[in-house]
C-alpha cells in the first residue's frame, strides 16, 4: 500500500469536515490518504441552504445576487449516506470512488443514554472499517476559507443492529474478504455488505466523553 499521511499522531475523536485516513484504490494500488468528512450535499440541499440565506438577506433590505449566493453557499458535507439509489450518489459507486475508512471505536450521541455513547468490536478496539466512497471536489466548506478543492469521504449507513439501534446504524467491514469485496466488486455485489451486522457483535465500550482516548492508546 502506498502512504501519503507520514506518521499518524493518535486520533482520539474525528469529527465532522475534519480530516481523517481513508484506503482507496489508485493508479498504482491502494492508497492511504487523509481526506474531509463529508461528502458533497445535494444540489437541493444547497438550494434550499441558499433560499433561506437570501430571504433573511433581502428582509434586511440588502439585494442578492442569487447566482453567486449559491455558488458561494457554504456547504459541510454529508457523513453518512443511505439512499445510494439517489442520482448524487450514484455518481460514485465505482472502484474508483470507493474507499474504506479505519477505525477502532466510532461514537454517537444520545442524550437519554449518557451523551457520546462509544462502540467497539471488543474492549481492545480491534481495527474494523467502514464502508465509503470519497471523490475531489471544489466548493465552500467554511466561509472563512472561500472555495477549496479538498479530497472528501463519507461512509455508508443501514438498518443498525440491536446494539447500535438506539443510537445511529452504519454500514461496517469486518472481515478482509468483506473489505475486498467493496473495494474491488461490481456495484449490485458491493452494495449488498449494505446490511446489518449480527446482533452481539459491537459492544459500549465508553460513554459520555468526546473522545475515546483509551482507544487512541492502542
Amino acid at each position: 500500500m502506498n502512504r501519503y499521511v507520514g506518521n499518524l499522531a493518535p486520533m482520539p475523536g474525528v469529527f465532522p469536515d475534519y480530516k481523517a485516513p481513508i484506503v482507496r484504490n489508485g493508479v498504482e494500488g491502494r492508497e492511504l490518504v487523509m481526506a474531509r468528512w463529508g461528502m458533497p450535499s445535494s444540489p437541493k440541499a444547497l438550494m434550499d441552504a441558499t433560499k433561506k440565506r437570501a430571504e433573511k438577506l433581502q428582509a434586511k433590505g440588502k439585494a442578492v445576487d442569487f447566482k453567486e449566493l449559491l455558488r458561494m453557499e457554504p456547504d459541510g458535507g454529508t457523513t453518512n449516506i443511505r439512499n445510494v439509489k439517489s442520482k448524487h450518489w450514484a455518481r460514485w459507486l465505482g472502484t474508483e470512488h470507493r474507499c474504506i475508512v479505519p477505525f477502532n471505536s466510532f461514537s454517537e450521541f444520545n442524550k437519554a443514554e449518557g451523551g457520546d455513547i462509544w462502540f467497539a468490536l471488543d474492549e481492545t478496539r480491534p481495527l474494523a472499517c467502514f464502508a465509503g466512497i470519497w471523490t475531489n471536489w471544489t466548493s465552500v466548506r467554511k466561509v472563512k476559507e472561500g472555495e477549496t478543492t479538498n479530497g472528501l469521504y463519507a461512509f455508508l449507513t443501514t438498518e443498525p443492529n440491536a446494539e447500535v439501534g438506539a443510537i445511529h446504524p452504519k454500514a461496517m467491514l469486518t472481515t478482509p474478504d468483506e473489505v475486498e469485496t467493496w473495494m474491488t466488486a461490481p456495484p449490485d455485489e458491493a452494495l449488498k455488505l449494505q446490511r446489518p451486522l449480527p446482533d452481539e457483535i459491537l459492544g459500549v465500550v465508553a460513554r459520555g466523553v468526546k473522545e475515546d482516548q483509551a482507544g487512541s492508546t492502542l
